[in-house]
Order: structure tokens, then C-alpha cells, then sequence
């Protein structure tokens, strides 16, 4: 699995050295973790299952760095499930394995979605939502050098669990984002992702992001048990980006498909994103709280 990684990671662009300026309005560029040079920076968003939020964030930390003045890529690499598409509530005339078509090139497959989201979808009802022979691998890899010359960072929404194609794009990305919920079937999941990366990263770079929890307390918790549970079995340190509160307006903005962001800006969960988005730019911690209306707003609002 490692010479696939290897070969990997060039599907999501050339190692290009920019200028130092390169980034907008400001913005933080971080050099790769391997090479050192200012690339795009590669970030894959995965879980140990499904339903934990994972598209979500990924479509909502798109427009937050988006705002921060990144350019931003989303590649739906949940191949054949279009959950990119659905978060967005638009629809795409091609999808990423149109790539392995002769004639189909890499603008041809990049959508101008809503609220300045870029993104390329994994399609939807694909049968061929596969595993890639070496031509294919090569084709992809060609054309999705491209990648690079047109975003600061990429956003890859893996599908969940530990199947081939998701182990490949979380291998080949340079970091990692394991979303989870405070349950203990999605903790058991992230473990267990947890340990597949372990033993196959070459270089380990993974990070925690708890969602639907009711305070930061809650959250620290969730953390140290994966934490103390990795460092003593695995012997790998895990550190946390941050963390979303559970929020009513989350699912009210998944009913219209719109991202929450864009619905309810100044809802508790955007809040979490936007801090998520300084965390990834500029490393600063994050820090928000419900606030006692918060509080009251969570118990009085699920019945709507």
C-alpha cells in the first residue's frame, strides 16, 4: 500500500514552489510537510463511518477559507455518492472517473459551485466506483497535476471506513482530518482508521475534529480517550483541530441544502468552523462557547 500512497499523491498536483506572497488578502501558506516548498496544501477528510458530519465540514471549511481568501478545491472522493452535490444543492454534468474519458480534461470536470465553492463530484450511482488499474491511475495522475495551479488548498471528502480508495487518498494526502462523534460505534471507527494509518503513513500527520458535542468539556474527553489509546497501542501522537457543537441549525440547513455557513452565519456551528478555519491558516487554537443562550437555544429548539 505504501508504493500506491507514493504514487498517490501526485494525483493531486505537481510539487510547484510558489512565491511567498502567494496567498490572498494574507492568508497564511504553509510549506508541505515533505517537501518544504509552498504547495497546495493537501488536506483528506475522513471517518471511521458514515453520518458523522464529514461532507459537511467539508463543504463548510470550504467556504470559510474561501472567505479567508484561499482558493479552495473539493475533490468528492466518496466515488458514486455525489454527498458534495447534495450539501450544495447543485448538480454536476461530470464527475471525477469522467477523467479516465479521452477528450475530458481537468476544466472540464472542475464545477463553479455556489458560494465560491470549486469542486469536482465523485458522480452519483457510478458502478465503477472502483479500484483503478495502473492505465487508470496514470490518466488520473496526468490530469489532475492541474489541481495545483488552480487552489492554495485541497480538500479531499473521502468516502468513510477503510476501504481501498479511501486508504490510498488518506495515504496520499499530506494531512489528515478524522472526524468523529462523541458515540461509541463512531469512536471504535476512528480507532480503527486510526491504527490502518499507523501502519501504513509514511508520514504521519492526523488530526482529531469532534462534532456534535454539547460543550468543550465533552469534547476534551472524546479527545484523550483516542489520544491516551493511541499513544499506548499505536504509538502515535494525535492532536486535535477542534471541535463543532451540536447545533439545530446544522440539520435545518441539510434539509434545504444550503450550508450552514451561508444559512445561519452566526449559528454556534459556523462559529466552530470559522475558529476550525484560523486553526488550519495560522495554528491558532480554538476557542468558542455556547454561552448560556446557546445552551438554551439547544433545549428548547430540537422539536422544530
Amino acid at each position: 500500500m505504501g508504493d500506491q500512497a507514493q504514487r498517490l499523491r501526485q494525483l493531486v498536483g505537481d510539487k510547484t514552489e510558489y512565491p511567498a506572497d502567494y496567498s490572498a488578502r494574507g492568508a497564511a501558506v504553509m510549506p508541505n510537510a515533505r517537501t518544504g516548498l509552498t504547495d497546495a496544501r493537501v488536506l483528506a477528510i475522513t471517518s471511521g463511518k458514515g453520518g458523522v458530519g464529514k461532507t459537511n465540514l467539508t463543504v463548510n471549511l470550504a467556504i470559510a477559507l474561501g472567505m479567508a481568501g484561499q482558493r479552495v478545491l473539493v475533490i468528492d472522493a466518496d466515488l458514486g455518492m455525489a454527498n458534495v452535490d447534495v450539501v450544495l444543492g447543485s448538480m454536476s454534468r461530470k464527475h471525477l472517473l469522467n477523467l479516465l474519458e479521452d477528450g475530458t480534461e481537468l476544466q472540464d470536470v472542475i464545477m463553479q459551485g455556489p458560494y465560491g465553492v470549486n469542486y469536482i463530484s465523485g458522480g452519483s450511482g457510478i458502478e465503477k466506483a472502483a479500484e483503478f488499474t495502473l492505465e487508470e491511475r496514470q490518466r488520473l495522475m496526468q490530469k489532475l497535476a492541474g489541481c495545483a495551479a488552480v487552489a492554495d488548498i485541497i480538500l479531499v471528502d473521502t468516502g468513510a471506513g477503510l476501504g481501498k480508495n479511501v486508504m490510498d487518498f488518506i495515504l496520499a494526502a499530506d494531512e489528515v482530518l478524522l472526524v468523529t462523534t462523541p458515540e461509541p460505534t463512531a469512536l471504535t471507527d476512528a480507532y480503527a482508521v486510526m491504527k490502518a494509518y499507523s501502519m501504513y503513513a509514511s508520514y504521519q500527520n492526523i488530526r482529531l475534529v469532534v462534532n456534535r458535542v454539547y460543550d468543550e468539556a465533552e469534547s476534551r474527553e472524546v479527545v484523550a480517550k483516542l489520544q491516551q489509546t493511541s499513544e499506548r497501542f499505536l504509538n502515535m501522537p494525535i492532536d486535535c483541530l477542534g471541535y463543532i457543537f451540536e447545533d439545530t441549525a446544522v440539520m435545518r440547513s441539510v434539509r434545504k441544502q444550503t450550508p450552514f455557513l451561508v444559512a445561519h452565519p452566526g449559528s454556534t456551528a459556523a462559529r466552530c468552523v470559522q475558529a476550525m478555519t484560523n486553526s488550519v491558516l495560522y495554528g491558532s487554537k480554538m476557542k468558542v462557547t455556547q454561552g448560556w443562550r446557546g445552551f438554551l437555544r439547544q433545549i428548547f429548539s430540537f422539536s422544530r
